[in-house]
């Protein structure tokens, strides 16, 4: 995924959080390192290159101003249509290596651990 996102100065985590934050407008910073796995550090170093990069913008809460809320630009949402594109064509690769019923059985492990990773997370 580097490399089909490389050209597009974009990386993995970038989109992952690009795709986050146009899924949830308004979501803080907080809310998109328990969604990304990230840690907070992370997430506010790649948030403040895509702020630089024009492809999000940071608003205080109305009610609560020292929580800051993220939303895509229109830049932001037009790279993330090519950043989809590009992986799309990879994970179709992927899948075209398998058959459907290993595709599916790849997927639901993939939901599984994706599952026991946020409870785990919840728990603390």
């Amino acid at each position: 995924m580097e490399r089909a996102l490389a050209d597009l100065d974009v990386t993995p985590p970038q989109f992952a959080v690009l795709t986050m934050i146009a899924a949830y407008p308004g979501i803080s910073g907080a809310e998109l390192a328990r969604l990304t796995f990230l840690t907070p550090q992370t997430i506010n170093v790649i948030v403040r290159n895509l702020l630089r990069d024009g492809a999000v913008e940071k608003t205080a809460h109305a009610k609560h101003g020292r929580i800051l809320q993220l939303t895509a630009t229109a830049r932001g949402l037009q790279l993330l249509k090519r950043c989809r594109s590009r992986v799309a064509e990879v994970e179709s690769r992927l899948v075209g290596r398998l058959g459907r019923e290993d595709e599916r059985v790849v997927r639901r492990w993939l939901s599984a651990v994706a599952d026991e990773l946020a409870e785990d997370r919840s728990a603390r």
